[in-house]
């Protein structure tokens, strides 16, 4: 289909109508300060607003990214959106008549316009169906079941427009194409019914079931959830995706919770409908569903977009379906805590009661104080990890270890990781003061291999001087040595599709890194880039045009010369080889790291202590001899 090309008049039209505070104010939370606005910027990440919107000019501007431009470019940039599509979205916002420059195009616009504007009203229409359908005799027992077993008064019920779809296979659709006239392919396009597999015509998607409007945030129903009142299966029935809906890109109740969210300058984030919605009639009104999925990114992103500290607490079931889905959740999103850009908690309620049950016998105070005392989502956990486990067992012991370490391994800030080092090794000494400190350097240990460990000038041991002389270990590779391993299992990796995962696979079974920070630097990208395998090199070239000095030392890799080409042509002895000189590298840490505590040890004092290190460093000495025969070939002779 041709794009219509729209005219001026209409353009400027909807840029004159369009207020830009207006438009941002839903996606950004905007402070007023002084003749302008401020917020935290959209476009990158920030802790302290430089994002500026003026209402005079018209326009925006971020201090920290430069990012500028008017309400429609905003919308394009935010939602990667085309310049036509957010133009007619405005337009339709603002009630702008649009025009366009070849008068046989305006036909199939206005098909375009009136396709969403039918699918608005259509569902509107079927809202208050529904909502008439809950006072009539047939709703009665959808009525009662809202007062009382989820206990809402009629306010909430009103609010929240909480209907009954009737038990007749076709209730809506006569009463929507046989009273109302819409089309029965808009019904079908709004997700309100199906065709039948034989005979010809429709049924209903929703029967005799209690109805909860789904709506976006601008407060327009886009979908419903549908309750049982009966044992059939499933238990909640949601809308199909439409034009107009995405499960993974929708909360329940942010349209209403936003101000909440913003003045409160956090959300709650809850499983299902009824929990969100007594949370509401209690209050407590920053509570959002997740429509009864796993946490998505795309659903986080949308939240953050009104919370400045980026307050977000997980309230989802204390039952095992609940702890999974918390962990999902988290896994989702464990990216953004990491990196400081989710502040996240996590509360289950006592006797695994979720919101709407724990507050039909608790009050909304009690509930605001769990709310303040829910643990990080790293303590929650590490509570995870040792529940149900005896330490004083070897097994459990080793395995809660393992599972620590892994955890702690993520923590990209220092202090936050010591702090958490400190709090594993206080669990494993089980009370023992004496072991704390034991603990802590054994976590310490095992997480050398991703951290760097500085080279201690002290003298040497007559153990450890022994040692080195029968030993006589390999020198550690140079640095040049390192880059050349490191370029080179990049460019593989890069260029040879079929060998990704494997080297995937290797390093997390090596518990590698890439030491260098160029080069750890274009690792990252690669592992954060969602483009499939044949676009991941266009992907990240892209990437290299907006931050051109971050990717400076390694654009060199995305081509391949005639002698590069050659050399990964033997791709399984070269990531061997590439992958030994890496081990060794950390593997010279790790010795070094033993070494120094070692030489610390009184052996007389501290005898299981000194033979513990002197056992850890004779193994990474043994271990680093191994890889030097391991490496059948040089590295410097493949680059």
């Amino acid at each position: 289909m041709q794009i219509p090309r729209l005219h001026p008049d209409t353009i400027e039209e909807v840029k004159l109508r369009a207020d830009i505070v207006d438009v941002i104010s839903e996606y950004v939370v905007l402070r007023k300060r002084g003749k302008d606005f401020v917020g935290l910027c959209p476009f990158h990440d920030e802790k302290s607003p430089s994002f500026t919107v003026s209402q005079t000019k018209q326009m925006y501007y971020c201090f920290g990214c430069q990012a500028a431009g008017n309400a429609i470019k905003f919308v394009m940039e935010l939602g990667k959106r085309s310049f036509i599509d957010v133009v007619l979205d405005l337009a339709r916002r603002y009630q702008v008549p649009v025009q366009t420059l070849e008068p046989e195009q305006r036909q199939e616009l206005q098909r375009q316009l009136s396709l969403r504007e039918q699918l608005y009203e259509v569902l509107a229409t079927s809202a208050q169906f529904y909502q008439h359908a809950l006072r009539q005799s047939q709703g009665q027992k959808a009525f009662q079941y809202l007062q009382s077993n989820r206990q809402l008064k009629e306010e909430t019920i009103q609010q929240f427009g909480l209907g009954y779809a009737p038990a007749g296979w076709e209730t809506l659709y006569r009463y929507l194409v046989q009273d109302k006239h819409y089309p029965a392919q808009i019904l079908e396009k709004a997700g309100l019914i199906k065709p039948r597999k034989e005979g010809g015509g429709y049924y209903d998607v929703f029967r005799d079931r209690l109805m909860i409007p789904i709506r976006d945030v601008q407060g327009r129903v886009i979908a419903f959830g549908g309750r049982t009142l009966t044992d059939e299966q499933p238990k909640y029935l949601n809308s199909p995706e439409t034009e107009l809906f995405s499960k993974g890109k929708t909360l329940f109740a942010l349209d209403r919770a936003k101000g909440g969210i913003s003045q409160l300058d956090g959300a709650v984030v809850v499983e299902g409908y009824f929990d969100a919605i007594a949370l509401h009639a209690a209050g407590i009104n920053n509570a959002v569903a997740s429509l009864g999925t796993a946490l998505s990114l795309e659903q986080v992103r949308l939240i953050l977009r009104y919370t400045e500290s980026k307050q977000l607490v997980l309230n989802f079931d204390a039952d095992k379906a609940g702890t999974n889905a918390a962990e999902r959740a988290i896994g989702e999103i464990a990216e953004l805590a990491y990196k400081g850009e989710v502040q996240l908690k996590i509360l289950n309620l006592p006797d695994g009661k979720d919101a709407d049950e724990y507050l039909h016998s608790h009050t909304s105070e009690d509930y605001g104080e769990l709310l303040k005392n829910a643990p990080l989502w790293l303590d929650w956990q590490i509570q995870q990890i040792i529940q149900d486990r005896d330490l004083k067992q070897a097994t459990d012991f080793q395995q809660v270890t393992q599972q620590m370490v892994k955890l702690l391994k993520r923590i990209g800030a220092s202090e936050i990781r010591k702090h958490y080092v400190a709090h594993c090794a206080q669990i494993l000494s089980l009370g023992d003061a004496g072991l704390v400190r034991l603990r802590e350097e054994n976590l310490e240990t095992q997480l050398v291999g991703n951290a760097s460990v500085k080279r201690q000038q002290k003298p040497i041991t007559a153990n450890v001087k022994n040692y080195l002389s029968s030993q006589s270990p390999a020198p550690p590779p140079e640095r040049s040595l390192l880059e050349h391993a490191e370029a080179l299992l990049l460019k593989i990796y890069l260029h040879c599709p079929e060998q990704r995962q494997a080297i995937i696979d290797e390093l997390e079974t090596r518990n590698l890194e890439f030491s260098l920070s160029h080069h750890r630097f274009l690792w990252q990208n690669i592992l954060e880039s969602t483009a499939k395998e044949v676009d991941l090199i266009s992907n990240l070239q892209d990437r290299y045009l907006e931050l051109v000095e971050d990717f400076g030392l390694v654009s060199n890799l995305f081509h391949l010369n005639e002698k590069s080409q050659k050399d990964i042509l033997r791709t399984p002895q070269v990531i061997q080889a590439t992958l030994a000189c890496l081990e060794r590298v950390m593997r010279e840490k790790r010795s070094r790291y033993f070494q120094k505590l070692w030489e610390k040890t009184d052996p007389k004092a501290e005898p299981e202590r000194d033979k513990y290190y002197s056992e850890a460093f004779t193994s990474e000495q043994r271990r680093l001899q191994e890889l030097d025969r391991q490496r059948k070939f040089s590295i410097t002779d493949l680059i």
